[in-house]
């Protein structure tokens, strides 16, 4: 199979993602908890594990020149699924190992979250790059909404059945759950990926002679549209990454917000960030084209309004209680779902902007420079909170800075995102215009 995908076959890579999706929150979320709570435990352990697990991803453009030089990428997505799945499971099997061997826990949890590094890079990767080759471009915002939704069904589904599979909580019943966890989302993808890539694509005449992966990873760097691409892709997750971790304890410190009521809050923004994937989705398909149909459009926009959005947290800092936060965070979720499934778009139609062959290094560059990003993020924003805190006794004007700084950042990167398109490209009056206010 050779043709583009349809609907069917978006839907079929969307459980592949779900999957994937089931086994990272298993660690991100349960096994979190479990190190902390019932297994007594520094915070900082399964943090510093999960920054692991983000650099391991630097490996992203290796995997995907892997995928590029076999030119198929059913391969590469069951072998990360299956990394990835041994990894789910023995940093379950770490973790239970902590309660009665720290040391040997910890050690195992190091391989583990390596392996879940791994397996990310492998199978995320080769799955975009497939997604990309085979949907039309009028189509990919659509088709990487409902990817990316189904990966938010895979969070909610397993941290839900797990959850209730858990109690009462016992370190073999971990085990079992994270087996069948990691069991279901194998075979999951192997039955969702049968027949549907098809035979090896035969290579372009001009590039018979496998390219040397330093050679590839070069190529793809020099090529202006990847390199500005990666750029924003950066910066624009690092101020993505840098608020998670703090509007919480924002809410809790500055409005005096009870943890049901920032879990709440939480929820209205993540609420915002479909509905802004929808919006995005919606507005691709239906005025592909145009100029407020692009994705381009949307990813500049997108950006611009995530730091009014944060503009408005600066405020909420300044003026406290009286302010509309939950509204406020709704509006952030809006933005960041809209910038960010655009740029997922833009992401699948550069992928083949350039040289034929190389599409699986350009996409590996830039999942890279999202992984070191959240893996920094997390750890600026915390830092710069505390580190404004301990200056600034007014809480309020110390998260108000913090804010203020990701602000920027988000505009740097709506900067960046308007310029990723060559100068010889059409370019829509209005996006040239906010450039050069930019």
């Amino acid at each position: 199979m050779s043709g583009h995908f349809g609907w069917g076959g978006v839907l079929r890579l969307g459980l592949v993602q779900s999957g994937l999706g089931a086994i990272v929150v298993l660690t991100t979320s349960t096994l979190n908890r479990v190190m902390v709570v019932e297994m007594a435990l520094p915070a900082l352990l399964p943090g510093l594990l999960l920054a692991l697990h983000y650099v391991v991803q630097v490996s992203r453009p290796r995997m995907g020149h892997g995928s590029d030089l076999g030119r198929r990428r059913t391969p590469w997505i069951i072998g990360g699924m299956l990394t990835l799945a041994a990894g789910g499971w023995l940093a379950a099997l770490a973790t239970v190992w902590m309660g009665s061997s720290p040391a040997a826990g910890i050690a195992l949890a190091l391989l583990a979250y390596t392996l879940i590094g791994l397996g990310v890079a492998a199978s995320g990767t080769s799955l975009l790059v497939l997604l990309a080759k085979r949907v039309v471009p009028e189509r990919r915002a659509a088709a990487a909404t409902t990817v990316w939704i189904m990966m938010i069904a895979g969070f909610v589904v397993t941290a839900g059945v797990a959850g209730s599979l858990l109690d009462p909580f016992s370190p073999a019943r971990l085990l079992w759950v994270a087996g069948g966890v990691a069991l279901s989302a194998v075979v999951m993808t192997v039955l969702a990926l049968i027949g549907l890539e098809g035979p090896a694509q035969s290579a372009p005449a001009a590039s018979n002679a496998p390219v040397p992966f330093k050679q590839a990873l070069a190529d793809a760097w020099a090529e202006p549209r990847a390199r500005r691409f990666t750029v924003f892709v950066f910066v624009s997750m690092l101020a993505f990454s840098m608020q998670d971790l703090i509007l919480e304890p924002f809410a809790g410190l500055v409005f005096g917000l009870t943890p049901g009521a920032t879990t709440k809050l939480s929820a209205a923004q993540h609420g915002g960030a479909l509905v802004g994937m929808l919006l995005a989705a919606a507005a691709g398909s239906r005025w592909a084209g145009r100029q407020w149909g692009t994705l381009r459009t949307w990813t500049v926009w997108g950006c611009v309004a995530s730091a009014l959005a944060l503009g408005g947290l600066v405020c909420a800092g300044l003026v406290g209680p009286a302010w509309p936060l939950r509204a406020n965070v709704f509006v952030l979720g809006l933005a960041t779902g809209a910038f960010s499934i655009a740029a997922i778009g833009s992401m699948m139609g550069l992928a083949g902007a350039g040289e034929a062959g190389h599409e699986g290094v350009r996409m590996g560059l830039w999942g890279a420079a999202q992984a070191m990003a959240f893996a920094l993020g997390g750890v600026l924003g915390t830092a710069a909170s505390d580190l404004t805190r301990w200056l600034i006794a007014d809480a309020g004007l110390a998260y108000a800075l913090v804010f203020l700084l990701d602000a920027v950042l988000f505009i740097c990167a709506a900067r960046l995102a308007a310029r990723v398109e060559s100068r010889a490209a059409p370019r829509p009056v209005f996006l040239g215009s906010l450039e050069r206010a930019l």
